[in-house]
């Protein structure tokens, strides 16, 4: 089955919002899937003020594990060194299989 990773971000300033979205957009949800997600999605959350989720696609868990240990460390570097602690970002992450699909 496939795996499911998703980043959750609250921005405490609507224009680092504007900001992560554009760099996403423009570079790095394409550098997630060539290291070896399927998919990526980006959301603008609807009702909660300036949250905004990547969601992105593995074929397996072990595809996930493998872009963990091999890219994600890097991909994180890159990512405070556009948006560091002092940007006031609060992330959450998760993951899980996929088990019923409709």
């Amino acid at each position: 089955m496939s795996f499911r990773y998703t980043v959750a971000l609250t921005f405490t300033d609507p224009s680092t919002a504007g900001e992560w979205l554009a760099w996403m957009r423009d570079e790095h949800a394409a550098h997630v899937v060539q290291a070896g997600a399927q998919s990526a999605e980006i959301l603008k959350m609807d009702g909660v003020l300036h949250r905004c989720e990547a969601r992105y696609s593995f074929a397996s868990r072990a595809e996930f594990d493998r872009y963990v240990r091999d890219h994600a460390p890097r991909l994180r570097e890159e990512g405070l060194r556009h948006f560091p602690a002092t940007r006031e970002i609060q992330y959450e992450r998760s993951c899980g299989e996929v088990i019923v699909r409709a």
